[in-house]
């Protein structure tokens, strides 16, 4: 594993070094600040995993804190989705940071002593989360050209994945010398610098000042005409609320009864990330000509992690199709952000952006919420059988709009008919 994770590595730099796009200091300010983010967001659950370790906070306690997070986030985001087109894009990520960051220390102070205020102040930071997502994924497309999206946001997913990967370490490492209240004060300075790193853009938006309603309405009708986009995204939203929800809930429960180690589970999740990581590399130097349907056909892919873990294979095979999964998560994930940013009405592309993370992201609790008492009622093999039918079907029908075989909008007047 150590061996794999070198070569990753070393690729990783490499790519790093001989992208142009890191020689631009907006795009690296851009880079850091969402890096920090990342940091902050996937290093609080695993604090408070430390916290109820040290019976600071107890299991139920955990639970209510990350969910209040993840409401804050699904509220935040439609609404930052319309602020960050009526308004700067960088000034939007500047109060969300800045929201988020005065939220951290606020986690800390309720730690042990009040759940309530744990979980106002975590809603708070997870609607800066919220708020910073759209707002990122369009500031993006500001700072850098064209020609070098698709491998801007190949550095940011990679980015996104050393994260999960350097994140529990490094919180586990400073929790030998820092006490857990230091830690979550310590997320709100990643936030800080999230807030404060990325550059200006250079749109000029300008404020509407038409209704939010009407100026969300407007953003679902720009993305409904996008079909490619509404299939993907279709696509993407059955897969993370089956086969994300499947796996996550089945993953501890194989590596436990089939396997009697934890093994398994540490090296399925670490294995997935490699492979992401595996992914990014490629799909930042690779062009191919029917870029939506390869990127439909990666994320069909994570299919087999569920198959794998319904069938008697040995680990080996269940730590393989882990693998294959997360280089087929970013073989999607990179040219979807890149042809969202590319074929999207600038004026909306916080709003049609808000929508994907809404829907995708938004529907992963309530596959949670369902599938494990499914799980109890009728045992993991049925269901993770219809989980991974759902991985492979949904994506494959996408592919039938015509559109998704490049992600490209094709209008009227391109088709050859008469324009509006």
């Amino acid at each position: 594993m150590m061996t794999v994770w070198s070569e990753v590595r070393s690729a990783a730099v490499q790519e790093v070094e001989s992208t142009s796009v890191f020689r631009s200091a907006p795009f690296l300010r851009l880079w850091t600040g969402t890096t920090a983010s990342g940091l902050a967001t996937w290093a609080l659950p695993f604090i408070l995993g430390l916290a109820v370790l040290d019976r600071s906070i107890g299991a139920v306690e955990l639970g209510v804190v990350l969910a209040a997070r993840t409401v804050g986030f699904l509220a935040a985001a439609p609404v930052a989705g319309v602020l960050a087109d009526r308004y700067p894009r960088r000034r939007v990520v500047l109060w969300a940071g800045l929201v988020a960051a005065g939220a951290s220390p606020l986690i800390a102070l309720g730690l042990g002593r009040s759940t309530v205020l744990m979980a106002v102040a975590a809603a708070v930071a997870g609607a800066g989360q919220g708020a910073c997502r759209p707002a990122f994924q369009a500031l993006t497309a500001e700072v850098v050209a064209a020609d070098q999206r698709q491998r801007a946001n190949a550095a940011m997913t990679l980015s996104v994945r050393v994260t999960t990967l350097v994140a529990p370490g490094l919180t586990a490492l400073l929790a030998v010398v820092v006490d857990t209240s230091a830690l979550l004060v310590g997320t709100g300075v990643l936030w800080l610098g999230a807030a404060l790193l990325p550059p200006k853009g250079t749109a000029a938006v300008v404020a509407t000042g038409s209704r939010f309603a009407a100026d969300f309405v407007a953003g679902v009708r720009e993305a409904r005409g996008h079909p490619w986009f509404l299939a993907g995204l279709g696509a993407l939203t059955a897969v993370i609320a089956t086969g994300y929800s499947a796996t996550g809930v089945a993953l501890p429960l194989v590596s436990r009864d089939r396997y009697g180690t934890e093994t398994v589970l540490a090296g399925a999740l670490t294995a997935y990330t490699l492979g992401a990581l595996v992914g990014a590399v490629l799909i930042a130097r690779w062009r191919p000509r029917a870029e939506g349907w390869v990127a439909l056909a990666g994320l069909g892919v994570y299919g087999f992690a569920p198959l794998s873990l319904l069938l008697p294979v040995p680990a080996v095979v269940v730590v393989g199709a882990y693998v294959v999964a997360g280089v087929g998560i970013e073989l999607f994930n990179v040219p979807w952000f890149t042809g969202t940013q590319r074929e999207v009405d600038p004026r909306m592309l916080a709003r049609v952006s808000s929508l994907d993370f809404l829907l995708s992201y938004g529907l992963a609790p309530v596959g949670l919420a369902l599938i494990a008492p499914a799980i109890d009622h009728f045992g993991p093999r049925p269901v993770l059988a219809v989980c991974a039918v759902v991985c492979f079907a949904a994506p494959a029908a996408a592919a039938l709009v015509p559109s998704t075989r490049g992600f490209r909008t094709v209008t009227r007047r391109q088709a050859g008919g008469p324009g509006r």
